[in-house]
């Protein structure tokens, strides 16, 4: 009797000793199984995915700022002793800026930013103080174009920072991926780094 309870007591404390490690396994079958071309693929779309919607949204927004800039400078040019060869000049400022605005490629280029913003902001520091001097705007309509302008200003550097980190997680995927990307062919050969807003350190 005491020699089977022995022995009964001796399966039970191998059987732990016996089991596989599930971490180990893991983390094996993940090393020696690394992302298929389909699944690199897919999560690279993901992240450009990503990258783009960000981008539109801000492009987006800022084309709402110079539609609502363009507007303005309509309706001010209606009201009594409006100063015309000045709201001309601005009319024509306004339209040269979208010529000048940087893309996803010259934005590499970080003085074109700056010019680019530069230019702009030359113009609405001009303009809103003559639609709302000391804050007092002669109409309604252009109060609120006066505030949805100032309003999308303000959002700048939100949508920059939302692009950027799109822009960051996509890079450092390319960067890890990159000869498996090439792989593929097509347009995944020839993908690049995205440049950034944020200046190199």
């Amino acid at each position: 009797m005491k020699s089977l309870l022995f022995a009964s007591l001796l399966v039970l404390a191998v059987l732990p000793m016996c089991k596989p490690d599930a971490s180990k396994s893991t983390a094996t079958a993940t090393a020696e199984s690394p992302a298929s071309p389909a699944a690199v693929r897919a999560q690279f779309d993901i992240l450009r995915d990503s990258a783009d919607v960000n981008w539109t949204r801000m492009m987006a927004s800022d084309d709402k700022k110079l539609a609502d800039l363009r507007e303005l400078l309509q309706d001010l040019s209606k009201y009594p002793g409006a100063n015309q060869a000045q709201l001309a000049s601005l009319r024509a400022a306004r339209a040269r800026l979208p010529k000048q605005r940087y893309d996803r490629r010259t934005m590499a280029s970080s003085a074109l930013i700056d010019r680019y913003d530069a230019a702009q902001d030359s113009v609405l520091k001009t303009v809103l103080p003559i639609a709302a001097p000391d804050g007092n705007a002669p109409s309604e309509r252009v109060r609120d174009y006066v505030e949805h302008i100032q309003q999308a200003d303000a959002e700048v550097l939100g949508y920059r920072a939302h692009y950027d980190r799109a822009a960051k997680a996509y890079n450092a995927y390319l960067q890890v991926h990159g000869a498996e990307l090439q792989k593929l062919g097509g347009k995944y050969a020839s993908v690049q780094p995205l440049p950034l807003f944020e200046l190199s350190q």
